[in-house]
């Protein structure tokens, strides 16, 4: 009589853990007016790079160049195993958007004291995305004064917890 065999349960395998890259500084540094998602053109070594999580996008900023919508000064060192495919760390990179809204986005970055900053690079379904926001600079007081309520929020938490 042959031997049944039962299939031991195979666990499903946990979804890799990509990681979301935020630019706190472009918090600190601009009030945001309008917030947005893109999707960013790169190479699959580039790819492979941001999945170890290792890019900065502090010092990064978004122009429109020939109707086309380009994210430039991007920090994405080239991947370690990678040898000839390996590109320039800080190209331009284009950003993929309806023509629509990026021709909105050129009527209101020609408005005076408006720029376009990524706040978020993250993957969606697989394919990198990066938030960018129509953003206004903060003025030095405006700063202050947010650094002034998070403090206040803060004693008020710590207050509370000693209860």
């Amino acid at each position: 009589m042959p031997k049944s065999r039962a299939k031991a349960a195979v666990p499903a395998k946990a979804p890799a853990a990509t990681p979301a890259i935020d630019n706190r500084r472009a918090r600190f540094e601009y009030e945001f007016l309008e917030r947005m998602e893109a999707g960013i053109v790169l190479t699959g070594t580039e790819i492979k790079s941001i999945r170890t999580g290792k890019i900065s996008i502090a010092e990064a900023y978004a122009r429109i160049r020939d109707g086309e919508l380009w994210l430039l000064s991007m920090h994405v060192p080239p991947y370690k195993e990678g040898s000839f495919s390996n590109v320039e760390p800080n190209r331009p990179r284009k950003l993929l958007l309806h023509r629509k809204d990026i021709d909105r986005l050129a009527g209101r970055i020609s408005e005076k004291g408006l720029t376009l900053v990524p706040t978020r690079l993250y993957f969606k379904r697989g394919r990198a995305k990066v938030e960018i926001a129509l953003a206004r600079g903060k003025k030095l007081w405006d700063k202050r004064r947010e650094e002034r309520e998070r403090d206040v929020r803060r004693d008020i938490a710590r207050a509370l917890a000693e209860r």
